[in-house]
């Protein structure tokens, strides 16, 4: 076999034109790529390392960035634009909260309106979750809207597909919107959905039909929306599964969700029909949900709804994340089950804990990818040296998406600390202005410190030195 090689690379070796040609064409492409990767204006290691990449992987390297590389989304910005403006009856004055300039952020960033919300209730895991959504789709008299990253067709998927038929049945308008690589429920688990007159639609079908279309690899729909009758609302980080149900297994995540009422379901109502128009191409579809969408009465929470993806360059929640930090008098306290932050999110982490400010991170001791849980573990050494506080939960997986700042802010919602959050996925998180949520997610997170032994400051000793785990994790998963 070597001699067969050597005859083979002899032959080879006396076709120079075909060298040449190889090389001047290998030469091309990394010019006329490195140069639409640069023009991307991306952070300096993301494109370090995808020219690395495609340097060192001639060609096959076009192949995964055609796949996996970064890709920006065009909606059809003037419908969105003008149904935007239609909801500006929901808005309330954001100058009359003590965060006045990052609700204004918040609507300058993402185009929605500070609006308000009458109740809100903080879910703790699948069983109060899924027991106060089931109770309320079987009261809904006009219409239950649906959209999820993850949707199992096992008992829990099972028994929120009946409900759902059974409204479906009583002429209730049900429209469920899944993405197509988080869900793994199919067209035929649904039949009996469909049967009944109910609506399936997929966001992001994947697309290798023709080769000179890059396929939605990575831009996914992270959110979890739910709105009944435009009067309910549901957002926050479970998916539909049983594997964020207590009750069926032991080993749940942990996991944090919200109920609305008020005003503040009318904007969530807005960006299930924005996305519901865009999987569908339904355009009369966000015209006929603002007609069906009840008027509601303000309430006393203060209330920003936050939407993020790859058809905006704002990065909505990843600026709210970190001017609430900034922000911050006495107190910052964050739960993710994804910890891979930006140089942006580090520093205003380490800056306010380095002012004196009481910094608390909470994350999972082993998060369900061992590449990312090494990722955030690189990071711990800067954080403690600063004077963060980490605590590692470590009775199930924590998969709680909160922050908290000092007495009167409150951030819940699907985005994880990461890149991908912040730049891949459409995500969606809700800001509150308000003591009462403040006062309950500090609740909440103070009893998962009961779970979570703090990470000891001479005692950590991460895995692979400085930042190669967070390199690992761009290049493998590509965040960016």
């Amino acid at each position: 076999m070597s001699a067969t090689l050597q005859r083979a690379w002899e032959s080879f070796a006396t076709m120079p034109h075909l060298v040449t040609l190889l090389t001047v064409g290998w030469a091309l492409y990394l010019v006329v790529l490195g140069m639409w990767i640069v023009l991307q204006k991306r952070e300096p290691v993301a494109t370090l390392s995808w020219l690395l990449g495609l340097a060192l992987l001639p060609y096959v390297g076009f192949l995964v960035y055609h796949v996996f590389g970064p890709q920006k989304i065009r909606r059809n910005r003037l419908r969105r634009s003008h149904s935007r403006a239609s909801m500006r009856s929901t808005q309330i004055e954001a100058e009359e909260g003590e965060a006045a300039e990052l609700v204004r952020l918040g609507q300058a960033t993402t185009g929605l309106p500070a609006t308000s919300s009458a109740e809100v209730e903080l879910l703790v895991d699948g069983a109060a979750k899924y027991t106060a959504l089931l109770a309320d789709i079987a009261r809904a008299e006009h219409h239950v809207h649906l959209e999820y990253y993850i949707y199992e067709p096992d008992t829990t998927g099972a028994a929120l597909r009946d409900a759902l038929v059974e409204r479906a049945r009583a002429g209730v308008h049900v429209r469920v919107l899944l993405d197509f690589v988080g869900s793994k429920a199919s067209r035929k688990f649904f039949a009996p959905l469909l049967d009944a007159g109910g609506e399936l639609a997929w966001f992001h079908p994947m697309r290798f039909g023709r080769i000179w279309r890059r396929p939605w690899t990575n831009l996914r729909t992270h959110r979890k929306i739910v709105v009944i009758d435009g009067r309910i609302g549901y957002t926050g980080g479970m998916n539909i599964t049983d594997e964020q149900d207590e009750r069926l297994r032991s080993d749940a995540y942990r996991d944090l969700h919200m109920r609305l009422v008020g005003k503040s379901v009318r904007v969530l109502q807005l960006v299930f029909a924005e996305d519901w128009a865009y999987a569908t191409g339904r355009r009369d579809f966000l015209a006929d949900v603002e007609r069906q969408t009840p008027p509601a009465d303000a309430g006393p929470i203060r209330t920003q709804v936050l939407t993020s993806g790859p058809d905006s360059n704002w990065e909505a929640i990843h600026r709210a994340h970190v001017g609430a930090i900034h922000a911050a008098k006495h107190r910052v306290w964050m739960t993710t089950p994804y910890f891979v932050p930006g140089e942006a999110a580090m520093m205003a982490l380490t800056s306010a804990a380095l002012a004196g400010l009481d910094v608390r991170l909470l994350v999972p001791k082993t998060s369900d990818s061992k590449l990312v849980t090494l990722a955030a573990r690189s990071y711990f050494g800067q954080l403690l040296v600063a004077g963060v506080k980490i605590y590692e939960y470590r009775s199930r997986l924590l998969h709680s998406k909160t922050l908290l700042v000092d007495d009167h802010l409150a951030l819940i919602g699907s985005a994880n600390f990461d890149h991908r959050s912040f730049r891949l996925n459409f995500e969606v998180s809700v800001l509150f202005d308000d003591p009462g949520m403040a006062a309950a997610l500090a609740q909440y997170i103070e009893r998962e410190f009961a779970n979570a032994p703090r990470v000891q400051r001479g005692r950590h000793r991460p895995l692979l030195s400085a930042r190669l785990p967070e390199a690992l994790a761009r290049l493998c998963s590509p965040l960016l």
